[in-house]
């Protein structure tokens, strides 16, 4: 089982050592990393120092924005299996044995999270607040909220042969607009451990924490394309203690640690 992981990344190097670091220490290799550097900085001082790795490096020379970059990076799979991740997001040390182990009984398998919030100190991000987002699967459900966690999440490369592509036009739903693709013509699969840590702050800069008239553009964009009726436009915190959402909560086992990643990159800036 050959399980390539897709990473696309715009100036955040510190964190993308983190995510890398969290790499370096599974139990179970990936077969290999391919990188998409979405037009920012040069990412080349924190992937020399991770030799032992088998990272491809894609540097572009314009941002051609999240979506459309990793279909780029997906493109250059060699692998069989494809796991995503995003670049500010990290996975536990067992994560990659987890998922080889799932997906013997599924075609697609995604992972419960930890919800971080994180304090910057020099390179280094220092967990301050976490919560865990586990939620049981049910397609019904996921066409009223999506619980589905792109980054760690694992399936069969054959699957873009049957669906194609990521959705460059669902710039903020492209993942909601992808399990539900996918669940069409596959096994999905929910893993229930909270081997993912999805940095997420309520006061951050995520595209899921603004709410704005574009991003609402991009929510009645999915409604209609999968016939969702109208959905409304929530803050996602908001939404979690809603009591719909409250019955969908699942047991997770929880395998952080919950301390911080001190990279080679941090290190190396320190001395």
């Amino acid at each position: 089982m050959k399980i390539s992981i897709v990473i696309v990344t715009h100036n955040r190097l510190d964190e993308l050592a983190e995510l890398l670091e969290s790499i370096s220490l599974q139990t179970e290799a990936p077969y290999e990393i391919i990188i998409v550097n979405d037009g920012g900085e040069n990412i080349e001082e924190v992937i020399t120092l991770y030799t032992e790795l088998p990272i491809k490096a894609i540097e572009l020379q314009e941002n051609v924005k999240h979506v459309r970059a990793r279909n780029m990076g997906v493109s250059l799979v060699t692998g069989d299996y494809i796991m995503l991740c995003d670049d500010d997001d990290l996975l536990s040390a067992n994560h990659v044995e987890y998922a080889k182990e799932a997906l013997r009984g599924a075609d697609f398998v995604y992972f419960d999270a930890e919800i971080v919030t994180f304090d910057k100190q020099g390179k280094t991000r220092i967990p301050i607040k976490r919560r865990t987002f586990a939620y049981h699967y049910d397609e019904q459900g996921m066409r009223k909220f999506s619980t589905y966690v792109p980054s760690g999440s694992v399936y069969k490369k054959e699957l873009h042969d049957r669906i194609g592509m990521f959705d460059p036009t669902m710039h903020n739903y492209w993942d909601w607009d992808f399990i539900l693709r996918a669940a069409q013509v596959c096994q999905v699969k929910r893993v229930p451990v909270a081997s993912v840590i999805y940095a997420f702050a309520e006061s951050g800069t995520n595209q899921s924490a603004s709410l704005n008239d574009k991003r609402k553009s991009y929510l009645d964009k999915l409604c209609e394309k999968h016939q969702l009726g109208s959905l409304p436009q929530k803050n996602f915190f908001v939404l979690l203690e809603e009591p719909e959402m409250k019955e969908r909560e699942a047991k997770t086992t929880i395998v952080w640690d919950g301390q911080p990643i001190h990279t080679r990159y941090c290190i190396r800036g320190e001395t």
